[in-house]
């Protein structure tokens, strides 16, 4: 679903509020309402795309640009030296639960494996 069902293009477009730790002109990213984690950021692209499964080659920039923008803010976070973890749920058996493609990054204590 995209435009006025989609949870986080409202959240993109402004509409709906969040605790921003990001914004440029391709994401925004913000804490988790329901974290995780110590730390826990949803990056989110502001063009609608479902799930990785359903990117596209056009998409390769904007994917990209969300895993460059998870490290940033991992740093910013203090993160980097400790460690911290990118997940990119995708389908329904995937754990995804807003079908907007969206990269979790969770951090501040250890992460067990195999994860869930």
């Amino acid at each position: 679903m995209t435009g006025p069902d989609c949870l986080f293009c409202k959240i993109a477009a402004g509409d709906v509020p969040a605790t921003l730790v990001h914004a440029d002109a391709q994401v925004v990213a913000f804490r988790d309402i329901n974290p995780q984690a110590p730390v826990h950021v949803l990056v989110v692209p502001r063009k609608h795309v479902s799930s990785l499964d359903e990117a596209r080659g056009a998409d390769d920039s904007l994917l990209g640009g969300m895993l460059l923008v998870a490290r940033d803010i991992a740093r910013r976070e203090g993160l980097a030296d400790r460690g911290y973890r990118t997940v990119l749920n995708v389908g329904d058996e995937g754990g995804q639960t807003v079908h907007h493609i969206h990269l979790h990054v969770l951090g501040g204590r250890a992460m067990g494996w195999p994860p869930g």
